[in-house]
């Protein structure tokens, strides 16, 4: 006697192939359209609702059916990303015809990649589950690793990522310089945020009496060390500073937390935009005068951009914004 369980399921899955091959079919048929609209728009005249997309998502050949369906759904997930909300903004994307971007969009919204509001269409949940799930399978130090070796590599320096653990950083991972130097940082080590650069790198989107308090409790932490008179700034050079920092995006350690030990930071952001993290180069005064500061802030400034985008950040382009 067949199994009624066995006979359901194939059916579901005839009829859930039997969609897909429907749609490919009717894509198929619809490349010879966006191969006309593409013709149309070769004579240098740009669709003032192009959106910016990778070319990947896009040109695809005839012989490419079922991939072709499959990068168009993608597309659309990224032009909604920047920005498109309704039919028409997707088609002029992709270049499909309006029956088919409804056909895509439509399944889209059935699997929760998309979601219908009023006045057009957003990201869906289902995109935040991957997402957080992707997240958790990508650790920070995992991810930074690479970067913080190869920033090492460049420099010769100590290298330090840390995390920010109350009004202090805690340092999460550190590569010790080839240049005969050991500081006392280590993995676990917690400093004030506001005596280090490191710790100034995570605290650069805060306002100015986020800054000044940080400051306060770093001073009262280490009351009780030596520093240099002239190492240790007054709240007024320290938001001078800060400002111009966060202007910048880096920081710099002046002898604030270590005697001779200097230090150039920046921050790690993830998916939201928020800093999660931040690296730094350190070493000691001879290897790290001012001019070699300010010459490395581009160089720490990439890993950490790269660090970022593996977390899902994004940097803000405005050529990614939809024209209307």
């Amino acid at each position: 006697m067949p199994d009624p369980f066995t006979e359901e399921t194939s059916a579901m899955n005839r009829i859930s192939n039997d969609g897909i091959e429907a749609v490919e079919t009717r894509d198929a048929a619809d490349h010879a359209d966006h191969a006309i609209h593409t013709a149309k728009k070769s004579n240098g005249h740009r669709d003032p609702d192009a959106i910016a997309l990778p070319s990947a998502l896009v040109d695809i050949t005839p012989q490419q059916a079922g991939t072709q369906t499959l990068l168009r759904g993608l597309a659309i997930l990224e032009a909604a990303a920047n920005g498109a909300r309704d039919l028409r903004a997707f088609g002029a994307a992709l270049g499909t015809t309006r029956s088919t971007t409804h056909r895509l969009v439509s399944s889209l919204v059935q699997a929760r990649y998309l979601r219908q509001v009023q006045g057009g269409y957003l990201l869906g949940p289902k995109l935040i589950e991957l997402g957080t799930i992707a997240l958790e399978q990508m650790p920070l130090n995992a991810v930074a690793r690479p970067h913080l070796q190869a920033l090492a590599e460049h420099t010769q320096d100590t290298i330090h990522l840390g995390v920010r653990d109350g009004d202090d950083v805690l340092y999460i991972d550190k590569i010790p310089g080839t240049r005969g130097l050991e500081m006392r940082s280590r993995v676990g080590h917690r400093m004030p945020l506001a005596s280090t650069g490191i710790g100034k790198a995570m605290m650069l989107d805060l306002e100015a009496n986020a800054w000044k308090k940080l400051l306060e409790a770093s001073h009262k932490a280490l009351e009780r060390k030596s520093f240099k008179p002239d190492n240790r700034p007054d709240i007024d050079t320290f938001l001078q500073r800060m400002t111009r920092y966060a202007q910048g995006g880096f920081t710099f350690d002046l002898e604030e937390n270590e005697a001779s030990i200097r230090c150039v930071a920046a921050p790690v952001r993830d998916a939201s935009g928020a800093i999660v993290a931040a690296l730094s180069v350190a070493s000691t005064i001879p290897y790290m005068p001012h001019e070699r500061m300010e010459e490395l802030i581009p160089v720490i400034q990439r890993e950490a951009r790269a660090i970022s985008e593996e977390l899902g950040w994004r940097a803000p382009q405005s050529a990614r914004r939809i024209k209307r």
